[in-house]
């Protein structure tokens, strides 16, 4: 049987693929998140393939603009797209190396997310309408929040590591239990795993389905094959960044070395991974109440606690 090193051998195929079935799932997983809070609200909710239906609707119809709009607003929902999907060709999903090689890099990879925060912010503000205006300046004030304790968290992670390449730091998590000091490594994912479920854009601290919110206000002014894309690319949003948590952190069952069986074993334990997680972070949505925004950086300041505790334990343990 044939197998290479994933660590030196970037798989090209590998990566478009992994990016491209991330995208086909992506409303399947908001789908199934939106029957499992039908079920525990008692109704019966739409289907699990509603958000299929819906994209295709929206791909159908034409797309209008506002007449301040410009190139800004209507290149955004193929922009964050296009970025997000960047992104997933570098995940570690089922391999424990990023398939994408260099691409795999922290640094690269929160530059990446910032430049989809950016553009999703500026489109808000593109349109020339308040209410825009303010959801774009409610984002922008919640990825202030939110960004530096992920970055925080997988910075400490990194430095555990002794990389910035994804695929180090999970081979560094595998053998978590042959650390001197594992403490850092376990506050990193706490942190991380609270700025995860907030960029995911979940209660109590958003609700990614509430367009004509003012959390959603970049939103508002989209329609058409516009909105469509738009709703597939924040369906994906969701599905990466939650996949770079537990690529990173839970790298169960992902291969060192590729052969043809264990890629359908790793895939098929990716997707449970996947699968799971998404049924958990329907389980603590549905169990706390909507908070207020002004609310959020008292809440989120448990979450920085938390990245800051690891920043402190490692420089103790170093």
């Amino acid at each position: 049987m044939t197998s290479f090193d994933l660590s030196i051998s970037p798989l090209w195929l590998l990566a478009l693929i992994q990016a491209l079935v991330l995208l086909a799932l992506a409303p399947l997983f908001a789908g199934f998140s939106r029957v499992l809070r039908a079920k525990m609200h008692s109704r019966r909710g739409p289907g699990v393939l509603q958000e299929y239906r819906d994209i295709a609707k929206l791909l159908k119809r034409q797309s209008l603009a506002p007449d301040g709009a410009g190139a800004v607003f209507r290149s955004m929902p193929y922009l964050l797209t296009g970025t997000l999907l960047v992104i997933a060709t570098a995940l570690p999903i089922v391999t424990l190396a990023s398939p994408f090689g260099a691409l795999g890099d922290l640094i690269t990879v929160i530059y990446l997310f910032a430049v989809v925060r950016f553009v999703f912010v500026i489109a808000g503000l593109d349109t020339g309408s308040a209410f825009t205006g303010i959801g774009a300046s409610r984002e922008a004030v919640l990825g202030v929040l939110v960004e530096p304790i992920l970055l925080l968290g997988l910075w400490i992670a990194a430095l555990t590591a002794g990389s910035t390449q994804l695929g180090a730091i999970a081979t560094q998590v595998t053998h978590w239990t042959s650390l001197a000091s594992p403490l850092p490594l376990g506050l990193a994912l706490l942190a991380c795993g609270f700025a995860t479920y907030i960029e995911m854009g979940k209660l109590p601290f958003d609700m990614a389905e509430a367009e004509q919110e003012l959390q959603e206000g970049p939103l508002t002014e989209y329609s058409g094959a516009g909105l469509g894309v738009l709703k597939l690319g924040i369906s994906l949003k969701q599905l990466v960044v939650l996949q770079l948590f537990l690529g990173v952190f839970i790298p169960l069952g992902q291969l060192t070395t590729f052969s043809a069986e264990g890629l359908a074993i790793a895939t098929v334990i990716a997707l449970l991974k996947l699968a799971v997680a998404v049924f958990l972070v329907a389980m603590v949505e549905n169990s706390v109440a909507r908070l207020r925004f002004l609310k959020t950086s008292q809440t989120t300041w448990a979450g920085f606690g938390l990245a800051f505790l690891a920043l402190v334990s490692w420089l103790v343990a170093g």
